[in-house]
């Protein structure tokens, strides 16, 4: 572990390289043992290194924003979590373009363009994760998604070489994406609005806040969504009419708000979570002969039983 420090300072500051840091730390849901390591990139180049240094050495790797859609084992992470956010988050207004680092908040940027008067990415003023990966997943809310507004992205390959794709050569669909299939690293894109009123884009935005503060547990820690929306159905309606409505595995429940979200009450373990979202499954599936897929990602070792 001392070599591996000593590699990684080489292009990090010591500051940005975290040991057996607590998971915990970096997600929405508060849940998450240790992982070896916590690097914390505030360049491309960064990124780059980091993921050679890991690839070289053969260290598992996993690429966080801001942990808004993670669920980390209670064990930990025995590899290197590589967490594009706050030291990557530079965005920059060009006319109708923004011009944003991966870690950039989705938050932050529909601020940035409403300060604007920029139109357009108002839908993700509520998401709580970061560009990256906003971009990856085809993130979207209240009728809006990220290829709506994507003009370019730039990304590190799983070769070690940096590229630009175009809005079409993304690929986007429902939660996917090119990038996401070619399990590519977005580095930053360009977002293309276009000129609005801003106080009509600040109602808009408020409109939108006040719905999910009404509609969603924000009050509570978790993931978001817990689970993708099943063809034809929404996953929110299928667990409230299986009569999971409040179901808990200790500290984790299936939100009386809002269905389709699991929240931590307080001292919710991975574990929970796992084991109630299975069971969700299986109901759904028992009842409704729908198959619910995770939305949430899960990093670290889980029982080969829940999921």
């Amino acid at each position: 572990m001392e070599n591996l420090y000593s590699l990684f300072q080489e292009f990090m500051d010591a500051d940005r390289i975290l040991l057996e840091e607590p998971m915990e730390k970096h997600t929405t849901f508060r849940i998450g043992g240790p992982a070896d390591y916590v690097l914390q990139p505030a360049s491309a180049e960064e990124v780059r290194k980091a993921v050679d240094v890991c690839r070289r050495h053969r260290i598992p790797w996993f690429i966080m924003g801001n942990g808004s859609n993670l669920l980390v084992s209670d064990q930990g992470y025995r590899g290197a979590v590589i967490q594009l956010y706050r030291n990557m988050s530079q965005a920059d207004v060009d006319g109708c373009r923004i011009k944003a680092q991966a870690g950039a908040s989705l938050a932050g940027l529909s601020k940035k363009a409403m300060e604007a008067s920029l139109t357009g990415l108002e839908f993700a003023g509520g998401i709580p994760g970061t560009l990256g990966g906003a971009v990856t997943m085809n993130a979207g809310a209240y009728g809006g998604e990220m290829k709506d507004v994507l003009e370019s992205v730039t990304a590190l390959e799983s070769s070690g070489q940096v590229i630009s794709l175009r809005a079409d050569q993304l690929e986007m669909g429902y939660r996917d994406s090119v990038v996401k299939r070619r399990q590519c690293i977005v580095l930053e894109a360009v977002m293309r609005l276009r000129p609005g009123d801003k106080e009509a884009i600040r109602e808009s935005m408020q409109d939108l806040a006040q719905k999910r503060i009404s509609k969603q547990p924000l009050e509570y820690p978790s993931a978001g969504s817990a689970f993708k929306r099943p063809k034809g159905h929404f996953a929110g309606k299928l667990i409230m009419d299986a009569g999971l409505k409040g179901c808990r595995v200790g500290d984790a429940q299936v939100a009386e708000k809002h269905c389709g979200f699991v929240i931590n009450r307080g001292h919710a373990t991975a574990a929970d979570v796992a084991a109630l979202m299975k069971h969700v499954q299986d109901e759904v599936m028992r009842q409704f002969q729908v198959k619910l897929e995770p939305e949430v990602k899960f990093l670290g070792d889980f029982p080969d039983t829940l999921l």
